[in-house]
């Protein structure tokens, strides 16, 4: 979920200069990947046209992004998750917290970045690779959920059932993606994740909506 100028964390504390800069570059490099990807596919992309288009060296890509897949994957909501979930109200429910997060966050990319939000979605639905590194990045995100959930649950964030719990969101919210991405991005991506965060919530329906 690439963050945006109107992202509803716009009003965090101002970032130094070097912070700043570190932004901008993933920024050029991620803009760079998409736009050549959308000109000549995902395979034949390589990180020297990258380097080239964005103007830094292949060197700097590696130090932000170890793969080509994770500069797809990779956005600056990421960093910020797990202390905006620490920053929802205390006596809200875990999963009304999760629900304003991720909408706010996906509304913003669709609104400011559509073309890009239907990109990823689409490479990781039809690039193994990508689909691959998404799997091993959800362990990444399913660790930073098991910190949280254990903070509202007052549990240990190592027990089975919180880290059940959490990669099961995380493998949850992934699928909307790719669900969305099949069906030719018909769908209001909002209400699917409504979808989804009410599976948790409720359980599983035992029909589809109307």
């Amino acid at each position: 979920m690439t963050a945006a100028r109107t992202s509803p964390f716009a009003d965090r504390p101002q970032l130094g200069l070097r912070e700043r800069k570190k932004i901008k570059t993933r920024m050029a490099i991620r803009a760079a990947t998409y736009e050549l990807i959308e000109d000549q596919g995902y395979d034949a992309t390589t990180i020297e046209q990258i380097a080239e288009r964005a103007e830094v060296s292949q060197s700097t890509v590696f130090r932000y992004f170890p793969t080509k897949e994770d500069i797809v994957l990779t956005d600056e909501y990421d960093s910020v998750l797990e202390e905006e979930l620490r920053a929802r109200p205390a006596d809200e429910p875990w999963l009304d917290s999760l629900r304003y997060l991720v909408k706010q966050a996906v509304g913003v990319n669709w609104i400011e970045e559509p073309q890009v939000t239907r990109l990823r979605g689409r490479l990781m639905l039809e690039v193994p690779a990508v689909r691959s590194r998404m799997i091993e990045s959800m362990s990444e995100t399913g660790r930073l959920l098991c910190r949280v959930i254990a903070e509202r649950t007052g549990r240990d964030p190592a027990d089975l059932e919180v880290r059940v719990y959490a990669m099961s969101l995380i493998g949850g919210l992934s699928e909307v993606t790719v669900y969305w991405a099949q069906n030719d991005f018909k769908d209001n991506l909002a209400d699917l994740l409504d979808r989804t965060v009410d599976v948790f919530e409720h359980g599983l329906p035992t029909q589809g909506p109307s």
